[in-house]
């Protein structure tokens, strides 16, 4: 399953928050889309045994970065497990506690609506508070367990 799948391109985005200490918590998602214009609603699917996830929950509210091609050594320091992840990483925390990868060639402020259980996996969705894009840059993109480049206008 894992391989066939991995014929599916996908970008690659930060979901994040920092927490009442000021610090962020936070990991690499590719299972992201966009749910619903009215209400404003993503959707994402977070691993079980993350446990970044319930420290970026517990705050209730968190920051999504749209990662562009030059961020690889971001996704890379996200999606690694343990402390430490943000270290050399340049990020903004928003009054909110929403963490944005500085950079991202776009940023969303989201607030958790619910969480369901499916497999091995939460399906998490999130209404959307706030939105920033820039018009520069190409995406971060996974393809076949790697990344990929390609060409966009």
């Amino acid at each position: 399953m894992k391989h066939v799948l991995g014929h599916f391109a996908s970008g690659v985005t930060v979901v994040a928050a920092a927490g009442e200490d000021g610090r962020p918590a936070g990991l690499a998602v590719q299972s992201f889309a966009s749910l619903s214009l009215a209400p404003p609603l993503v959707l994402l699917c977070v691993g079980k045994n993350s446990t970044s996830w319930p420290q970026v929950e517990r705050v209730g509210r968190f920051g999504v970065s749209i990662l562009a091609e030059d961020q690889r050594e971001v996704c890379a320091a996200l999606g690694r497990p343990g402390p430490g992840k943000f270290d050399g990483l340049d990020w903004t925390a928003t009054e909110d506690g929403a963490v944005h990868i500085d950079g991202a060639l776009a940023t969303l402020d989201c607030a958790v609506h619910a969480v369901h259980e499916a497999g091995d996996h939460l399906v998490v969705t999130a209404r959307v508070h706030a939105l920033d894009a820039r018009e520069d840059g190409t995406p971060l993109v996974f393809y076949r367990s790697d990344y990929a480049t390609g060409v966009f206008s």
